[in-house]
This record gives structure tokens, sequence and C-alpha cells, in this order.
């Protein structure tokens, strides 16, 4: 396998240069880290992050990052899903590159966690859904800045059902080396209270593990149900680190998007502690 997956959203979504970009994505983890510094005994297994530009959305993203620090020589793979905005696709789309490049440098692909997957019916190819998608893209620098060294497995969710997800999820699951991601924004254009009281239902569902989740209550509703299946089977326990919308951030309140992140671990026996 070869190719590179060029940068799409570069200079739009966040910086791109490396110097600013490297700036922004300290400077959002440092703030993250200050409000709520990390406790868990555990490092979480899975995320859940909105994908907006960094001006929008990079605040509640940093807030789940922030707790990778005590695993960043640990995790070896991510396993990163979103939503597909501009190229529809039947299935869970590879992206037929050998690396993603940002600003920050090349992430190479696991082609040894590719190759598992390769065989079930819903894992496909298409190189024009990732080219310039930027729900994936997005949580790269991220993850480029909080993990020293590790490969990634790329998927653009199309057309699938949540069983599908849970089942290419369950392959890739591995141990603590495996991190599972996943891209989606929540309610889309809704006046700000609206939104509000939306995304706190949508939350609340995400919590209590319902893989229920629409199109409208998350951009990225597929992969999401597909976590929250694999959660419930693997015991993991949600946690729900920030919540906001466009309005609160850099927008104005008349059609807001909703952002959420959660981190998903193992259940701890410390909840006194």
């Amino acid at each position: 396998m070869e190719g590179i997956r060029s940068p799409a959203v570069a200079g739009s979504f966040y910086p791109g240069g490396t110097a600013a970009l490297t700036a922004m994505v300290s400077g959002l983890l440092a703030d993250a880290s200050a409000a709520e510094p990390v406790h868990r005994a555990a490092p979480p297994k899975a995320l859940i992050v909105p994908h907006a530009g960094y001006i929008y959305s990079g605040a509640t993203a940093a807030r789940a990052y922030a707790g990778l620090a005590a695993a960043r020589q640990v995790i070896r793979r991510v396993v990163l899903l979103g939503p597909v905005h501009r190229v529809a696709v039947r299935g869970l789309a590879l992206p037929g590159v050998a690396r993603f490049a940002t600003p920050l440098g090349e992430v190479a692909l696991d082609q040894h966690a590719i190759a598992a997957i390769r065989d079930l019916p819903q894992v496909v190819d298409s190189a024009p859904a990732h080219a310039h998608e930027h729900a994936l893209e997005v949580q790269l620098p991220f993850l480029q800045s909080v993990l020293d060294d590790f490969k990634l497995v790329p998927l653009a969710v199309g057309d699938a059902s949540p069983a599908e997800v849970a089942e290419v999820l369950e392959r890739l699951w591995g141990g603590p080396e495996t991190l599972v991601v996943i891209s989606s924004d929540l309610s889309h254009f809704l006046p700000y209270a609206t939104a509000q009281q939306t995304d706190r239902a949508t939350a609340l569902d995400i919590l209590a593990l319902k893989p229920t989740i629409s199109h409208e209550q998350a951009c990225g509703g597929t992969p999401v149900n597909g976590l929250l299946l694999a959660a419930r089977r693997h015991g993991l326990q949600p946690r729900l680190l920030d919540q906001c919308n466009s309005g609160d951030t850099a927008g104005d309140r008349q059609r807001v998007v909703g952002y959420a992140s959660f981190s998903f671990a193992p259940e701890t026996s410390d909840a006194g502690a």
C-alpha cells in the first residue's frame, strides 16, 4: 500500500502552519488540563469528540484528548471513525493509502489491523470518501500532540448499521494499546435554546449507552451507536467531559451546532477516592 492522504482543511478548520498549529493545540490542551486535572485511574478506551473548526469545538475536543496524557506511551493504535459529509459510501470506507499527513507530520496506517477487517463485507475502499473529509482529519493534530508513536485505522462511515460498526470495532478492539475515537458533532442549525435541550437529551442517551442516536441528534450517529453497542459488551462506563454549542464559542445563536466530548473507560472500584 502506497500513497499519502494530504490535509484538506489545514488553514481553514485549523491553522495550516506547523508553529501556529502546535501553539493552538498546546494551548487548548493546557486549558483543558487546567480546567479539570486528570484523575481517572484507568485511561479511556474510547472517546467521542466533535469535529468542527477549532475555534468552534477545539476546546471541547481538547477536554477528551487531555485525558490521554497518562497513556501516551501505551497507545500504539488509534481506530478513528467519523461520518462522511461529502461523498456517499455504503459501509465503512478505508482510504487506500499508506499514510495521513497534517502540518505536524505523517501518521502511518496500521496495515496489520486493516488486514484483520478486510474480509468483512461492510468494509470497503474509497479514496474519494476521505479526500476532502474533515471529520477524521481534524482529530489528527490532537492525537499527534498527545501520543508518542501510533498507527492509524481511519474509517469513513456511510450507510451502515450500528451492528456492522460494532463488528468492525470488535475485530480491532485489542487491549490498552488500542484507542477508539468517534468523531461526531451533535445537533445542527437549531436555535440556541432548542439545541441545548436537544443535545442534553442526546448526552443522556449516550451516558445510558442507548444505541439509538439519530442523525438529527448527531451527524456521527451511526459510528456513535456502534461504539455504544461495543461499550455495553465490554462493560465500559461513559463520562461526559464537556458540552456546548457554536453559540457559546464563535457563532451566533440563531442556528447553532452542538458539541460534546465523552470518555469511555472500564468501571473502577475507587469511586470514593
